[in-house]
Order: structure tokens, then C-alpha cells, then sequence
């Protein structure tokens, strides 16, 4: 009979909880206070690329200088998933093929992103605004998964 551990005793995160809870620790790096959104791109349980949502590199934060706004959304702000896609790509990373694990689900902008670079399945926690990702994903093929 084994030795029971702590940690034994403790119930082990799946896969999808585990990426979604490393999605979650990148948003905590956004910089614009409106709203903190992260995620994590994934392939054969390996993290490719992460990204969260902020300004365009080497430009002033909306935090410390305000926001942009139109229509009542900041439009300084690259969205997480496409900061994730564009890291990637700046440093050629393959995505195809792959999950993206995001706290907010994808707005239309990012959702065409998503299905352009060929990722295949896209978790999301809470719903952001654009019911149309559901539609558009089965004609797709992408599996959308809200955990």
C-alpha cells in the first residue's frame, strides 16, 4: 500500500481547468483597467504563445494615460488572442492545429483571427458580446467550449 500524501488527497486540475487557470495568471498582466483578458495557445498539452490585452508595443498604457475610446470600447487595446497570434508569429511559432484557452470568448475581430491561423478549438470562460462565433465556428469547423 502506498504513502498518502497531501497532495494526493487533493483533487488533480484537468487539462482544459489547468490552462484555463494559466489563461486567468496572464490577464493579470493587461493593461488597460477596463477589462483584464488573457490567453494561452496550446498544442499536445504544450503552451505555444500567451497574450493579453494592452497597447501596441513600446507605446504609453491606457492605464497610465487614459483610454481611446469609440463607442464605448477602447479601441487602443489589442486583444489578448491576438496578442497570442502575433507572438507566435513574431517568433514562428506553428499554431495550426491548436486550443486557445481565453478568460472572455473571442470578440468578431479576434474570432476571424482565430479561424484564419487554423486553431481547431477555442475555450473561453465568461461570454463577450459577439454572438456570431457561434454560428460562424460550426460553419468553420472550430469547437468553441465555454468552461
Amino acid at each position: 500500500m502506498g504513502l498518502k500524501t497531501k497532495h494526493s488527497q487533493t483533487k488533480r486540475a484537468g487539462w482544459d481547468e489547468y490552462f484555463m487557470n494559466i489563461a486567468k495568471v496572464v490577464s493579470s498582466r493587461s493593461t488597460c483597467d477596463r477589462k483584464f483578458v488573457g490567453a494561452v495557445i496550446v498544442r499536445d498539452k504544450t503552451i505555444l504563445s500567451t497574450g493579453y490585452n494592452g497597447s501596441i508595443r513600446k507605446l504609453e498604457h491606457c492605464n497610465d494615460i487614459g483610454h481611446m475610446m469609440e463607442n464605448g470600447h477602447c479601441v487602443a487595446t489589442i486583444h489578448a488572442e491576438a496578442n497570442a497570434i502575433l507572438q507566435a508569429a513574431k517568433n514562428g511559432v506553428c499554431i495550426d492545429d491548436s486550443t486557445i484557452y481565453m478568460t472572455a470568448s473571442p470578440c468578431w475581430s479576434c474570432f476571424k483571427l482565430i479561424a484564419n491561423c487554423g486553431i481547431k478549438r477555442v475555450c473561453f470562460g465568461e461570454f463577450y458580446r459577439d454572438k456570431r462565433i457561434f454560428t460562424y465556428s460550426k460553419k468553420a469547423k472550430i469547437e468553441l467550449v465555454k468552461l
